[in-house]
């Protein structure tokens, strides 16, 4: 039987019982409920325009984050809190958001501006307990994912900071928790329009037989990808499991030399984790990581799972053995990541099965020399040319393990054997170096696309691998900062 979405918006409780599954949030805001606030841009989540703040219960309170509305589906607010541009107005004017927008003349045509607005309104929420203004990094990463045309950064930064000055307006996290848990579901949500059903699982058990009694239906979890199969190549995704709410799979554990991170949890929180261990080496390539509201939705699981040649995640997971673990009606099956990727767009993954967790190994040895680099034509919020990760062990000045893997050389993320091959056993200098350079062109028959030619991936891997090089050879290694464009 159908069950009816139920969401919060604008201090009311919204039922809805009769859009297509696929319906995004955008739309249904814009023409459903005439909520003509929140713009649409790009309907593939890259421009920002749409950007509103979802609140949710978690861990015992209350989560609330931005996210792109153009791509998540009417039927994952169920349970949720929505709110957009309008929620700001106050009883007496603006709120400081607003008003600081409009003291720092953040505003010129005013299309992006209700989707900055909301970006900001999360980073203030951030700091509401606090009361301290954001730094400027904050601030860059809270704005990653919107795009101003006309008026221009400064002064949208301007009132990223004023906006602290003003007075507060206090948001009531009490009272939204307890209507949040007036309309919690314990148990498993289906929704079904027109023969096309979107099941919400909530624990690992109703997962698994839901994709065994649908093994053709699509897996939703963040749908920042999936989300464009509809906006952009019109596809009928037919029955959709949801998986973001099961239980089991929002979990992040520490076990056995792995951190074994839930294919429910988000990009941001998993890049959290992961970077406790390896801040570094990672720290850069989670901030470059898309954009915070697409970081806040996505999940990691999810963007291993898509088996993008070009995704971030692959290379520097692969570089370091990490493991994704699938199950299935028969119990458990745990497979190196490397050996997931079986061709373009094809994994070994059971029609009966869903991806349960991947695990990154932690740090065990302080021979470990770990890099991650992203050539892309943006800093951020853009796709990878040419992603590369690096992972050598060191005896002394000896090259005992090397683990080289790449996005965007080839039809999957994977490793370069012949590089390795130069490398293992030796001395880590100039000339085992240089050999490990010469073997790349033999190791990946790049292709040219519209964001490189296939000799510019080329020269750029070889020529990142030369920069890991300096970063870590025995003898005065550069620091990063000396090797980076964007530190220039």
């Amino acid at each position: 039987m159908s069950q009816a979405i139920r969401y919060l918006h604008r201090g009311q409780l919204h039922q809805v019982t009769d859009a297509e599954p696929t319906r995004t949030v955008l739309q249904h805001l814009r023409e459903d409920r005439r909520c003509t606030g929140t713009k649409e841009g790009c309907a593939e989540g890259d421009c920002g325009a749409c950007t509103v703040v979802v609140g949710e219960l978690k861990d015992g309170g209350v989560e609330l984050k931005t996210v792109n509305s153009c791509i998540q589906f009417l039927p994952t607010l169920d349970g949720k809190a929505l709110f957009t541009v309008e929620d700001l107005k106050q009883p007496d004017g603006l709120h400081p958001v607003q008003q600081a927008m409009v003291e720092c003349h953040g505003s010129q045509c005013g299309f992006c501006t209700p989707g900055f607005v909301m970006s900001l309104w999360g980073l203030y929420l951030k700091h509401e307990a606090d009361g301290r203004a954001p730094a400027r990094k904050e601030i860059d990463d809270a704005l990653s994912g919107n795009l101003c045309r006309c008026t221009g950064y400064r002064p949208i930064i301007d009132a990223a900071r004023r906006m602290q000055e003003l007075p507060k307006v206090a948001f009531d996290r009490e009272a939204l928790g307890a209507a949040l848990h007036a309309i919690r579901r314990d148990d498993s949500f289906s929704y079904t329009h027109e023969g096309r059903s979107f099941h919400v699982p909530r624990t690992l058990e109703q997962a698994v037989a839901l994709r065994a009694q649908y093994p053709r239906a699509t897996l939703l979890s963040g749908s920042t990808d999936v989300g464009l199969w509809v906006t952009k190549q019109m596809r009928d995704l037919g029955d959709i499991i949801y998986l973001n709410q099961v239980r089991e799979l929002q979990q992040v554990a520490e076990q056995d030399g792995m951190l074994e991170i839930g294919a429910a949890v988000s990009l941001n929180d998993a890049y959290a984790s992961v970077c406790r261990h390896y801040p570094d080496e990672l720290g850069e390539l989670w901030q470059r990581f898309a954009s915070l509201p697409i970081r806040n939705a996505g999940t990691l699981a999810g963007n291993i799972a898509n088996g993008s040649p070009i995704g971030d995640s692959a290379p520097w997971m692969i570089a370091l053995g990490s493991q994704v673990v699938l199950r299935g009606p028969s119990g458990q099956r745990v497979l190196a990541l490397e050996d997931f990727y079986l061709d373009y767009q094809k994994k070994d993954l059971r029609a009966d099965e869903i991806v349960e967790a991947v695990r990154v190994p932690l740090r065990r040895d302080d021979g470990l020399r770990l890099r991650t680099y992203k050539l892309a034509k943006r800093f951020d919020q853009d796709i990878s040319a040419v992603c590369a990760a690096f992972a050598l062990t060191l005896d002394g000045r000896v090259v005992r393990e090397a683990r080289i893997a790449f996005g965007g050389m080839a039809a999957t993320s994977r490793r370069a054997p012949g590089a390795e091959a130069a490398l293992r056993g030796r001395e880590w200098n100039e000339a085992a170096l240089e050999d490990a350079v010469a073997a790349l062109a033999a190791d990946y028959t790049p292709l040219a696309d519209m964001r490189a030619s296939a000799g510019y991936r080329m020269k750029a891997a070889q020529n990142l691998l030369r920069r890991f090089w300096l970063e870590t050879r025995p003898d005065n290694p550069l620091p990063a900062q000396s090797v980076s464009a964007f530190a220039a």
